[in-house]
């Protein structure tokens, strides 16, 4: 669905994307995470056809995006800064919405206003941070576009409404395979609903895989081994983070779980107990392996 090739991009003199390629499958929902400054918000904007790469290219449904109004009523992107008139009501700002987005749907309209209960007459600008972004996911998902980017998304909006949005996005994801790129921080919150993660760095892709393989090709472990057996582990193949709280050992170590089980067993351990990684702990070993002083967070 969304086809990114070989794309650089220069600010200046800055190399704020370097050779980055992505793939961001039909009906999936891909979490783009990465640290301050690592080019997020810039291949998103490009996505958006906002911008043109120096090189590579940059595809939608096999289409380029840059100036190519079929495609870009398909798209639609909710910012942290999502655009709106400044003294237009919700009202008007969905008929500026049915203008733009040939499928507009007024019956996806009516249904989403009786969940959010906002006053449609009232102008937008005179609204909380988290009633205007009910109306960005409103109008946005009542636009049924094919993809949905979003950026920071859910910052505002609280607990209750974030879940009933998340639940919207979903429902279109099931139903008619609609495509959702998103950037968060809130790593805890992608890894309930993504389906793919690539992590960029320094406007490099340094990963790219389905969540449950990602998480699932490397293993985190608590033992406690004889005090002979210290050497063994430090020299362990694959071993990728040893931490020590008392007399337990934390482990990260990469490769099949079950050949990491015996490699494990063969410390002779009085208590060995392998617990899944969150997402979170593998993005932070993932930039711990590329110069990041993470020592001892991943305990």
């Amino acid at each position: 669905m969304i086809k990114v090739t070989d794309v650089t991009k220069y600010f200046d003199d800055f190399k704020v994307l370097d050779d980055i390629s992505m793939h961001v499958r039909r009906g999936t929902i891909y979490g783009l995470i990465g640290p301050n400054g690592a080019g997020k918000t810039t291949i998103i904007n490009h996505i958006n056809g906002v911008l043109t790469p120096k090189c590579g290219e940059i595809k939608i449904n096999g289409e380029p995006v840059f100036e190519n109004e079929k495609v870009k009523q398909s798209v639609l992107n909710i910012s942290d800064d999502w655009f709106y008139y400044s003294t237009f009501t919700i009202k008007e700002m969905a008929r500026f919405y049915r203008n733009i987005y040939p499928a507009f749907s007024n019956e996806r309209y009516e249904a989403i206003k009786g969940i959010f209960k906002l006053d449609e007459k009232r102008q937008i600008r005179k609204l909380s941070k988290g009633m205007k972004k009910q109306v960005a996911f409103w109008l946005s998902l009542s636009a049924m576009p094919d993809v949905l980017i979003l950026d920071e998304p859910l910052d505002g909006l609280d607990p209750v409404m974030r879940k009933q949005v998340l639940n919207l996005v979903i429902a279109d994801v099931a139903d008619r395979e609609m495509t959702v790129l998103v950037s968060s921080h809130n790593l805890r919150e992608l890894e309930d609903i993504c389906d793919w993660v690539g992590i960029i760095h320094q406007g490099r892709m340094i990963l790219e895989k389905p969540l449950d393989d990602l998480k699932g090709s490397v293993h985190k472990y608590q033992l406690v081994i004889p005090a002979e057996k210290d050497d063994e582990l430090e020299k362990m193949g694959n071993v990728l983070h040893i931490s020590r709280t008392g007399s337990v050992r934390s482990v990260i170590i990469r490769g099949d779980a079950d050949e990491c089980d015996k490699k494990m067993q063969e410390l002779a351990p009085s208590l060995c107990e392998r617990i899944s990684l969150t997402l979170e702990e593998v993005f932070i070993y993932e930039l711990g392996g590329l110069g990041y002083d993470f020592t001892n967070i991943l305990v």
